[in-house]
């Protein structure tokens, strides 16, 4: 069972919550860490979040997201390394332990064109990032999101891209919905030992009700979080886990109480 102090409320999984709501809400729970998201950090100012933060004594566990580097035009890629330099900016202010990238995808790119820009908008982003201590996370999603939000969609492909730089500069952020699938994640999570910069659960439901929004509470679905998180452990990785739920219909409901069942299933499955 892990320890409920490892916990960390990723801000999508509460998505209707503020900053300062999801702040107050970790506070009232009893949760010490929380993963804010940049539109989130947009609508209240950089600023306020960071106090609110701090007041609190909350441990951000990570800033999301970076990344999504590939389009179309030269100009609309400069445009993307620039917004991630801002959110490295973010990350530094928040004492981040990492950016996490969602590294993008385009539907008018050829894949491997997609994937260039990725390695090179990763290379223009890492001294930027060194210079502020932030650490880059580059997150591998399923598959199925290849086409247009991650041309990265396995721990291999991520590892090879992150083993470019220094271990302590860039890693991989290890989520459950992303990797349970992969016949080779026990070697693989063995391998990213010293890069793993955080770790997400949440469930996969059979049958999904929807590709981007249709996560499960942990132990409503087919995923085996907890062999998972024994397995990032023996890598070496003893920091914050994520709850990171993409589900509208928690979403619809009162926050408190799905912050609550967070914790229970946390606590059950984790």
């Amino acid at each position: 069972m892990a320890d409920k102090a490892r916990l960390s409320l990723n801000q999508m999984t509460t998505a209707n919550w503020s900053v300062a709501e999801a702040v107050e809400g970790c506070v009232r729970h009893g949760v010490r860490s929380i993963a804010i998201w940049r539109h989130k950090i947009e609508e209240a100012g950089l600023a306020a979040c960071v106090r609110a933060v701090e007041d609190a004594g909350l441990h951000v566990s990570s800033v999301c997201r970076g990344g999504m580097f590939p389009a179309a035009t030269a100009d609309e890629r400069r445009k993307n390394i620039e917004d991630n330099f801002r959110a490295a900016d973010e990350a530094a202010a928040l004492h981040a332990d990492s950016l996490v990238m969602v590294v993008g995808g385009c539907a008018g790119v050829p894949l491997e064109d997609a994937r260039k820009m990725v390695a090179d908008g990763v290379a223009g982003l890492v001294p930027y990032a060194r210079e502020r201590s932030v650490r880059i996370g580059l997150e591998p999603l399923h598959p199925m999101f290849a086409a247009d939000r991650s041309v990265l969609v396995t721990v291999d492909q991520a590892l090879e891209l992150a083993r470019a730089y220094d271990a302590c500069e860039v890693g991989v952020i290890l989520d459950t919905f992303h990797i349970w699938w992969d016949p080779r994640v026990e070697e693989l999570i063995a391998q990213a030992a010293g890069r793993i910069f955080g770790f997400h659960v949440s469930d996969w439901l059979v049958p999904l009700p929807d590709v981007l929004l249709g996560r499960g509470l942990m132990g409503d679905g087919v995923i085996d979080n907890r062999k998972l998180r024994r397995l990032v452990e023996r890598a070496g990785y003893d920091g914050p886990i994520e709850v990171e739920i993409f589900n509208r219909a928690l979403w619809d409901s009162d926050p408190d109480t799905v912050l609550a069942q967070v914790i229970e299933r946390f606590e059950q499955y984790v």
